[in-house]
């Protein structure tokens, strides 16, 4: 990038440091950890300002925390800034000015690279497209495109002119999307012709058309369009608009658009209990800080470090841990178009042996999908360029946890169990690696600045070991800041349980003598057994220690005698007899683990559970199944429709 445009980026007389490593881990040793857990303890605030600095403020604030209006947290009051500055021009004039920021593979094998020069400029490309297009600071825009780097570029197009974006997965539906795009009253939609899924083209573009059909979303003006797949399309005159004959044609420079720190930087929605989604809103200054503190910290990112985090975009884990930290901490991320498992079950394993990828964060859910498929796949290739391993939202349970280390690490990585959630924005519990003490099946303890305890129903901290709610008792940078246009769900959803003092989102937990966390599943999957309270992660937990199960799923239904009776839905790992013998292999196994009073009433085999696309077991489901054999509600989010099938049919 040539002198004068860094110079029309940072604008005249204003310059910028180079990226700050306060937020860094790679000096961080058991006393820092144990420094930055006193400071945040004795002043929180002073903490999280300190935090705050890291960034690349446009003015900085005159308070850091306004709490006097619970439970609406405003962080960094007066504070303006954009987010983007954060992410790519406190680059430039650095030796990460050319360093790849993106490293992309497509399904079908093409490779691109983007230095965080060229990044710059395709965003600024692209948001003076947006505004071409009328679109301004304050506006929604909804993006449902494929994972491909354009997706990042749009995110931070509207960030770049105050814009806030609302990413969908683009593997929801036409309905899923008009109802996203009508609840946050987008005026744009960005999307693409289509995207690869396991060699077949997803049709984004029929989606979009579909979902705006009969004026059903009269808030949208216009549709830019990527060409991915380069299919024969439908374009609407007057409506739509391809990239390509928009975006490169547009200024390489754009002012970024300098927004107060509350600014809504973008709505993510969520599926809630009611069935209608939920748009999670989340700032711009404070779920930066908090981004860019625990991608460092959690990840110990190094300049030479190749960092994959193999979630969408189109979910919060892509948010944090695919565009706005690793950018903000100036990595090389890499990103992947298509399934895992496609072309050969090896694919992940051979990228990270051909991009000598370092750093790798994948799901749970992934981790036991290959733990099915043996491990002659990751073997065959060398992986020693990996130092680091994570999971995404959950501990790993310990057979999962063993296989992960020794046979994806090579047994010489340490892993990071993280527990976290969309309305968090960011990783809340996990070990930092070299430094935490791991216990498989737990996230270890809250990072500092966190308040998290365990309590019970009356709000009073339970003791060692005893089972209650997950709480979080002060406020932190990147916490929900509401539910897009509905106050009291906000508050009903979050708030209400502990009088809006604490925040709950419906986790149960426990802590052990180290102060450990044991996440035990949502509180309203805890089965009643006779008077016996009973999580059903306890459960799942020992049907799978059996070696022949890789995945287990426990749901109750109502019983006469005993109140509930608990359905275990398991998955055998390939190969392995599912019969008599191993149910009752399976009775005797959870039996030894918890008690006889846990026995399942019910032991159903499937080749897997229903999931959302972000690997959450559809409980409800589950439960409609085994209470009634019938499936009803919003099912928009299911990774897999023929696995409520296959069960129906296992049932009859």
């Amino acid at each position: 990038m040539s002198d004068t445009l860094i110079q029309s980026h940072l604008g005249e007389n204003r310059s910028f440091d180079p990226p700050k490593q306060f937020g860094s881990a790679a000096n961080i040793n058991a006393d820092r950890l144990q420094q930055a857990h006193q400071s945040a303890d004795s002043d929180s605030q002073k903490y999280w300002a300190e935090a705050a600095r890291d960034l690349v403020w446009h003015r900085e604030w005159t308070q850091t925390l306004d709490w006097s209006r619970k439970p609406y947290a405003k962080w960094f009051v007066g504070g303006e800034l954009n987010a983007t500055e954060s992410c790519l021009d406190r680059h430039m004039g650095t030796a990460r000015e050319n360093k790849t920021a993106i490293l992309w593979e497509g399904e079908g094998g093409d490779v691109r690279e983007y230095s965080y020069a060229q990044l710059l400029q395709e965003v600024c490309q692209a948001a003076n497209a947006l505004k071409s297009q009328g679109i301004a600071k304050g506006d929604r825009v909804a993006i449902y495109m494929p994972m491909v780097p354009e997706i990042v570029v749009a995110m931070l197009a509207c960030a770049r002119i105050g814009a806030t974006h609302s990413v969908v997965f683009g593997g929801f539906s036409a309905e899923s999307l008009r109802d996203r795009i009508q609840d946050a009253g987008c005026k744009m939609v960005i999307t693409a012709d289509g995207g690869y899924r396991k060699g077949k083209i997803v049709e984004l573009k029929k989606a979009v058309d579909d979902a705006l059909a009969d004026n059903a979303c009269p808030t949208v003006t216009s549709v830019l369009v990527y060409q991915r797949t380069a299919q024969e399309i439908p374009m609407v005159e007057g409506r739509d608009v391809w990239w390509h004959d928009t975006v490169p044609q547009q200024e390489m420079s754009c002012h970024p658009e300098y927004v107060d720190s509350e600014h809504p930087l973008f709505i993510l929605y969520t599926s809630g209990t009611t069935g209608k989604p939920k748009g999670v809103v989340h700032s711009t200054g404070g779920y930066m800080t908090h981004a860019l503190r625990t991608c460092n910290w959690v990840f110990d990112l190094k300049d030479e470090d190749v960092y994959w985090c193999t979630a969408d975009a189109g979910w919060i884990t892509g948010h944090t841990y695919v565009t706005y930290g690793p950018l903000a901490a100036g990595a090389t991320n890499f990103m992947y178009e298509g399934a895992p498992t496609y072309p050969t079950p090896d694919r992940f394993w051979s990228m990270i042996a051909k991009h000598d990828v370092s750093i790798f964060y994948t799901a749970p859910t992934a981790i036991r999908t290959f733990m099915r498929l043996g491990d002659q796949h990751p073997q065959a290739h060398d992986m020693d360029s990996l130092r680091l391993l994570g999971t995404v939202g959950e501990p790993n349970n310990p057979e999962a946890r063993t296989w992960y280390h020794k046979v994806i690490g090579g047994e010489r990585c340490p892993i990071v169990d993280t527990w976290w959630q969309t309305e968090t924005g960011g990783i809340m519990i996990t070990p930092l690696p070299g430094v935490t003490a791991t216990k498989p099946g737990t996230a270890t303890r809250p990072l500092p600045g966190i308040a998290a305890d365990v309590v019970r129903e009356d709000g009073t901290s339970c003791d060692v070991d005893e089972g209650g709610y997950l709480v979080v008792k002060e406020p932190w940078p990147s916490m929900i800041r509401g539910v897009w246009g509905d106050e009291q769900r906000f508050v009903d959803t979050y708030w209400n349980k502990f009088d809006g003092n604490y925040y709950f989102a419906g986790d149960g937990a426990r802590k052990d003598k180290d102060g450990y966390f044991w996440i035990m599943g949502r509180v309203d999957d805890v089965v009643n057994v006779s008077g016996h309270r009973l999580g059903t992660m306890e459960v799942e937990s020992a049907l799978v220690k059996h070696p022949s199960i890789a995945e287990a799923a426990v749901v109750s239904r109502p019983d006469e005698i005993t109140g509930e009776a608990i359905v275990a839905f398991v998955t055998p790992i390939q190969g392995k007899e599912a019969g008599e013998a191993l149910k009752n292999d399976l009775m005797a196994m959870v039996a030894k683990e918890i008690g006889a009073f846990a026995r399942p009433a019910q032991i159903r085999f499937a080749n897997a559970v229903p999931k959302t696309r972000s690997g959450k077991i559809m409980r409800r489901l589950l439960r409609e199944l085994a209470s009634s054999g019938t499936v009803t509600g919003d099912t928009t989010t299911l990774e897999d429709f023929s696995v409520i099938a296959n069960l129906r049919d296992e049932e009859e």
